[in-house]
């Protein structure tokens, strides 16, 4: 990824230099694990480790570019720094135990990565749902007002989506962290499952149930999707941010700086940068999904078609991810909510959105409901139409009002009737948060 979307965590993570240590570490655990089960001589890796090989980056890339493969580059540069003892790693290995099983740490500790952003959100959500629990807005479908709800509630329907995003995350990391040390087609020839186990095990990674030449890639493709499902579901949320920072609409908007400038001519402009930002780098992240999946089927026990495309996946999704992580519990952190603009918007039709109340109240009077759909819809479209109380209206029916008093009428309209459930819907998604 570019500079201006990775987190120095991330960056970190992907750097060639990280990955050649990783790389190291998959060769010494599995160096280790022979020699306790005597097919290394004792104490070699640990006079590698004493020898303290730094792992150059040019001068790996040099070597590759002679030989043309990046395992036997880092295995020769190696050497270069620790001699004899060198020749005793990936005894019986192929270069897939070592990229596989590296990659699986890498990606193990990408979700390791996401899993507080995740919580930052969440707890982010879950602070701004309670605080606005009982701050009435317009419910819609369609973009059309529906019925009323609360911004609390818009922020807990959030909050659950992300939590279940979480949870798949979190599964998708235990799914990922498996690796092999196997050999050329997972077979065991020159080695033992036990040396795996062993060495994996160091590494905090189970050994793959049944590997070929490379761990399934079907992991990976669960992983992505995994990803992308939480990345749809912020982009859910940064949607609805730009659609109440519409300034006909103006319910909420993300903080505005001291010293930030929205346009380059127009002084006056204060824009959803955030959240459209956070909507296209949702499409970074999907994206991944569709070359994930076409890794699975790889030629019998293996080919490389997956390989340069996860070493393109692989960072930009994770560290796309992170950073849209971080940027929506800020996004929500900052929001600006504006009370009133909710209320004006609410009572912007006149209690219009009080209809179905009052078809029911019919229907429980006796009328049939498409009858009395009839007599509610006439009035509704009268206040639409012509700007009347829809309330005067169902009043001033005479149909209506030989099935309903004026009390009865009114009692339709009341707004804390509607939203009396509001706490047991807060509480179910958000529990003790």
């Amino acid at each position: 990824m570019i500079p201006r979307y990775t987190p120095k965590d991330m960056a970190a993570l992907w750097s060639p230099a990280r990955r050649y240590e990783i790389w190291l570490e998959v060769e010494l655990a599995g160096c280790e694990a022979m020699e306790r089960a005597g097919l290394v001589p004792g104490g070699t890796a640990a006079r590698i480790r004493a020898k303290n090989p730094a792992i150059d980056v040019e001068r790996v890339d040099e070597i590759e570019r002679t030989v043309k493969h990046d395992v036997i580059a880092f295995l020769t540069h190696v050497e270069e720094q620790v001699g004899e003892d060198a020749r005793w790693l990936h005894r019986g290995m192929t270069s897939s135990d070592v990229l596989d099983t590296s990659l699986a740490i890498q990606l193990r500790d990408a979700m390791d990565a996401m899993l507080p952003r995740l919580d930052r959100a969440l707890a982010a959500l879950a602070k701004r749902a309670r605080e606005h629990a009982h701050t009435p807005m317009i419910g819609r479908s369609h973009g059309i007002h529906a019925e009323p709800i609360t911004f609390g509630l818009a922020l807990a329907g959030h909050h659950a989506e992300l939590a279940r995003g979480r949870s798949r995350v979190q599964v998708a990391r235990e799914e990922i962290a498996v690796g092999k040390i196997a050999g050329a087609v997972g077979t065991y020839a020159h080695l033992t499952p036990a040396i795996e186990a062993d060495a994996l095990g160091r590494l905090g990674l189970r050994p793959e149930t049944v590997s070929t030449q490379v761990v399934a890639r079907d992991r990976h493709a669960a992983m992505f999707s995994a990803m992308a499902v939480v990345a749809a579901g912020v982009e859910r949320l940064a949607t609805n941010v730009r659609h109440w920072q519409r300034t006909e609409v103006l319910e909420a908007e993300e903080a505005f700086t001291a010293g930030q400038k929205g346009s380059s001519a127009m002084p006056h402009k204060r824009n959803p940068i955030l959240s459209e930002n956070l909507c296209g780098l949702a499409r970074v992240v999907r994206a991944a999904v569709i070359p994930a999946l076409e890794d699975v089927a790889l030629w019998h026990e293996r080919d490389i078609s997956h390989s340069s495309v996860e070493r393109m996946i692989a960072p930009d999704a994770t560290t796309t991810l992170a950073f849209m992580l971080d940027r929506t519990a800020s996004l929500i952190e900052g929001l600006v909510v504006y009370d009133q603009n909710l209320r004006k918007n609410l009572e912007r039709t006149g209690g219009l959105f009080f209809s179905e109340g009052v078809l029911l109240a019919l229907v429980e009077k006796g009328i049939a409901r498409q009858e009395a759909y009839v007599w509610v819809q006439r009035n509704a479209m009268r206040a639409w139409r012509d700007g009347v109380s829809f309330m005067d209206g169902l009043l001033a029916d005479a149909d209506v009002a030989a099935k309903l008093s004026a009390e009865e009428i009114r009692h339709c309209f009341e707004l804390s009737h509607v939203l009396r459930h509001v706490d047991a819907i807060l509480d179910r998604a958000l529990g003790a948060a």
